[in-house]
């Protein structure tokens, strides 16, 4: 059975970014729809999360109901964004590791934003 969610977050639109991945993030916990979730940045929503104080308030209210978060530790670098992530506690990771092994694991369904 597919009890964890992995959202990978790759869009740097803001108006995507509230409609869609930030918004289902908030509330997939606290109504049980999954037992686990996880939000991945990648690529742009790297940049749009750096540079926007907006994104950032909404990431720590996301941690706050249980949601794990990491980042692409390439362009983490390509965006000199490591030091924001760093304080927002999502961690700086290789994140195709973990995009493969969700990819392959029969309990996690993964979408990509």
């Amino acid at each position: 059975m597919k009890d964890n969610l992995l959202i990978v977050w790759t869009n740097g639109d803001i108006e995507v970014a509230n409609k869609f991945p930030l918004l289902y993030s908030s509330v997939i916990l606290e109504r049980e729809y999954w037992k686990s979730a996880h939000l991945m940045l990648w690529g742009p929503s790297i940049l749009l999360t750096k540079n926007n104080l907006q994104i950032q308030e909404q990431l720590k209210k996301i941690q706050n109901t249980g949601v794990k978060m990491s980042a692409c530790i390439v362009c983490v670098e390509d965006y000199d964004a490591a030091s924001i992530l760093k304080e927002l506690n999502i961690e700086i990771i290789h994140t195709g590791e973990l995009l493969t092994h969700a990819l392959k694991d029969n309990t996690w369904s993964v979408m990509t934003i």
